[in-house]
């Protein structure tokens, strides 16, 4: 790893724990019941805490790209998230699954004078609201140097052409900090929805690792709890491919990034294979659920 950088120290360790049960247990977990006995077995005794902090709203942070433009709100957990993707000597960028559009505006706005960046964004509705986001908070000279598109990002590898330096997905995942919020959502919830869950991001995260070039960072993220989302994805990427390394220590924020945000920045949990801001952790200030795996893709041929 390159030394410039100066890793830093992350203080909580995060114990990795999964649920082993079979398909008749599982099946039993429906609802908020459900909800309650399922995320208690995965976290034991810090349920109780974590699930009260859920319950309390997190405080969005300003990111301003400059001055004269309207900030842009967005959690703390997640600006940390996309600074720990290391942008030096990166040319091409890729926001693969972009919409609203908070974490377009963290890299575009820290990326080098010459990088162009493609923001990705395969539903309409969420497309439509990125489109506006860039128009109303980038710069105009960032603003000509990023490309919104509406593909599938599960397939966009299948064209050679898509080749990036740089790639950070946040992946479509369970949110259970929003599925806490809305009574419907609660009531509908159930394991199944995370194993549907972990099977499009893991064809998202196999199709962006597919795009990356040899020698680039990938930031893979969800504001997920449960490791089947998180851990889980990053392992069978992994076994997959034969070049994965990933970064057990993460970057120093940037200095620049003081430029656009003057809130602090929470500090990460380790896990097996990435890090976790929780919102019961003393070093989260309340920002999270965000897990991210930060992943270096070295020159190897892939496992057959």
């Amino acid at each position: 790893m390159p030394s410039q950088w100066g890793w830093g120290v992350v203080p909580c360790v995060q114990e990795s724990r999964r649920i082993d049960m079979g398909k008749k247990d599982r099946d039993k977990l429906q609802g908020e019941s459900g909800f309650q006995s399922y995320y208690s077995q995965l976290y034991g005794q810090r349920w109780s805490g974590l699930y009260q902090a859920l319950l309390k709203e997190s405080e969005p942070v300003a990111w301003q790209t400059e001055p004269g433009r309207p900030a842009y709100y967005l959690d703390s957990a997640s600006i940390r998230a996309a600074v720990s993707l290391p942008l030096d000597g990166a040319a091409s960028l890729l926001d693969l699954c972009a919409a609203p559009g908070g974490k377009t505006l963290v890299i575009s706005s820290l990326m080098e004078e010459d990088a162009c960046l493609l923001s990705n964004e395969r539903s309409r509705e969420r497309l439509s609201r990125l489109h506006r986001v860039a128009d109303q908070h980038m710069g105009e000279s960032v603003r000509r140097r990023v490309t919104i598109s509406g593909r599938d990002g599960a397939t966009l590898c299948r064209n050679p052409a898509n080749a990036f330096d740089r790639i950070l997905l946040d992946a479509p995942c369970s949110s259970e900090r929003h599925v806490l919020a809305s009574p419907r959502h609660l009531e509908q919830w159930s394991p199944a929805r995370i194993k549907t869950l972990a099977v499009t991001q893991w064809a998202l995260l196999s199709s962006a690792y597919r795009m990356l070039n040899p020698g680039g960072y990938l930031v893979y993220a969800t504001c997920a709890l449960s490791p089947d989302e998180n851990d889980k994805v990053v392992e069978r990427l992994e076994g997959k491919f034969a070049d994965v390394e990933l970064v057990r220590e993460l970057p120093p924020v940037p200095a620049a990034v003081t430029r656009f945000c003057s809130a602090p920045l929470p500090t990460p949990e380790v896990t097996e294979r990435g890090f976790h801001v929780l919102p019961d952790c003393s070093h989260s200030l309340g920002s999270g659920p965000l897990y991210f795996s930060l992943i270096h893709k070295n020159f190897c041929e892939e496992i057959e």
